[in-house]
């Protein structure tokens, strides 16, 4: 099977502790299926049809954000994650950071934090509330916004009821409803876990019991511990893991209760992309639209990981076919193409590379990917382990990248113009002061930036460079 086809299903399973295993229960991981119900349907723009974008659109007051997320996947086996991020804060601000994505806070079966219990029990692997709290609280004081890595498409029981894994405890005191659910708040198409709720309004997720969001007073209990995060603990912002788990306007609904949509959140759509054999296929418009049919549903109140750009731009650096980063009308070819300020461009996380390494960049030519995500449209999510612990070159290549964004006031919507696409050689230019060169090519043919014309060269390594036009700061070195 295809590496990334593979990892959008190993992505499900992630290598956690499977919830039934070490219970007795079977141990599996169940094929996805889509299982859309008329309750949950969204109307589907023409096939790959890229979505109007209003003015107003365009004054989103995130579309100048740089994200990090400050964890890999064994972090929450280094002692003290959170007060180790927390020392880290001003080398953070200094990337140009806006936002911090912070691991799942909750306790958990797995000690990554995406197989939760007890919600309201905030002392996990990265470290204690209290210690959580005092982390969010310089973030918030020097000027970032904590973003919280949400997990609510499924959760772990703590008692059973007929051999199932089906009762829910609630140990920790707190204002709003509780959430000593029982089968009542699983989805009823889930024998696993004798479900007794509505039908699954999403993907069905094997290894933990589905929660029923189609229930108001499930909803109600998620949204009052949402509004504890935000208004206790002090994160500002989402991360919605594993969206397709439950139906895009539950989303909306969640959004809108708390932090509210003009707020940065992004949301995991893991989007399959399309391959033919061992080839990536040139036109991914189906994995574009069901990523804008998503951001429709939740009413425009969550941006979208650009798993399409992500997939596309690895294998146009692994095997020199630049030809890919354009897209038949001549614009960039993922979510960044269509929909740029609902796009956040990655090149890789905790789960495609890490230690899972379920799909991950050339380790040879991250920092080229970083060039790209730095330069063009869209919101770019720098990856801790890029940063932090690949060495000092990537990480003073990575903030140079960052201070050239900030610097020519790149945009989530800012315009881009593709000079060439081909083979072994990329070039585009942004926003008229920023022209980026990828591929192994030397010879630009006429394409390079001239010094007589106000550019200075800004940054450079293998297989790419990045010119800046009459910005003092580069003129003067």
């Amino acid at each position: 099977m295809l590496a990334q086809q593979q990892a959008s299903r190993l992505q499900h399973q992630r290598k956690r502790v499977t919830y039934a295993a070490p219970l007795t229960a079977p141990n599996r991981l169940r094929a996805l299926t889509v299982r859309v119900r008329a309750t949950a349907t969204v109307d589907r723009p023409a096939e790959s049809a890229a979505p109007e974008i209003v003015p107003a659109e365009k004054s989103k007051g995130y579309k100048d954000a740089i994200m990090i997320q400050s964890f890999g996947w064994d972090s929450c086996q280094k002692k003290n994650w959170y007060k180790h991020i927390q020392s880290k804060l001003d080398d953070i601000k200094a990337l140009s950071a806006t936002h911090i994505w912070l691991p799942p806070p909750s306790q958990s079966v797995s000690e990554q934090g995406y197989m939760p219990g007890q919600l309201y029990n905030l002392s996990s692997k990265y470290g204690s509330k209290e210690e959580l709290v005092e982390l969010l609280t310089a973030i918030n004081e020097k000027g970032m916004y904590p973003v919280a890595d949400i997990v609510i498409n499924h959760r772990c029981a703590d008692e059973m009821t007929d051999g199932k894994w089906n009762k829910f405890r609630d140990d920790v005191s707190h204002d709003g409803l509780k959430i000593d659910w029982g089968k009542w708040a699983i989805t009823g198409n889930d024998p696993v876990f004798g479900g007794s709720g509505n039908p699954d309004t999403g993907d069905d997720y094997g290894p933990a019991p589905d929660l029923d969001h189609a229930n108001p007073e499930l909803r109600e209990a998620l949204k009052h511990w949402l509004q504890y995060l935000q208004d206790d603990i002090g994160f500002r912002g989402w991360r919605l893991d594993f969206v397709r788990g439950y139906a895009a306007g539950f989303v909306d609904e969640y959004v809108s209760a708390t932090v509210g949509k003009d707020m940065f959140n992004v949301g995991e759509y893991w989007t399959d992309l399309h391959w033919n054999g061992s080839d990536l296929d040139f036109c991914q418009d189906a994995a574009r639209q069901r990523l804008c049919d998503w951001i429709n549903g939740n009413n425009k109140s969550c941006t979208a990981f650009d798993f399409p750009t992500k997939g596309i731009l690895q294998e146009a650096v692994k095997k020199q076919e630049y030809w890919r980063l354009r897209d038949k009308d001549g614009k960039p070819p993922g979510l960044i193409g269509w929909w740029p300020n609902r796009a956040v461009t990655f090149i890789d996380n905790h789960d495609t590379g890490s230690t899972q390494q379920h799909w991950p960049f050339p380790s040879d030519r991250v920092g080229a990917g970083y060039a790209y995500i730095m330069t063009h449209p869209g919101i770019p999510c720098v990856f801790w382990d890029h940063y932090a612990t690949w060495g000092e070159e990537l990480h003073n290549t990575i903030k140079a990248l960052a201070a050239i964004r900030r610097r020519n006031g790149i945009l989530a919507d800012s315009k881009i113009k593709i000079l060439a696409a081909e083979a072994d050689l990329y070039v585009a230019e942004i926003g008229g002061s920023v022209t980026v060169k990828l591929g192994a090519r030397y010879d630009m043919r006429g394409l390079v930036p001239q010094e007589a014309d106000g550019w200075k060269v800004a940054s450079w390594g293998k297989d790419f460079c990045v010119w800046e036009k009459n910005h003092p700061a580069v003129a003067a070195k």
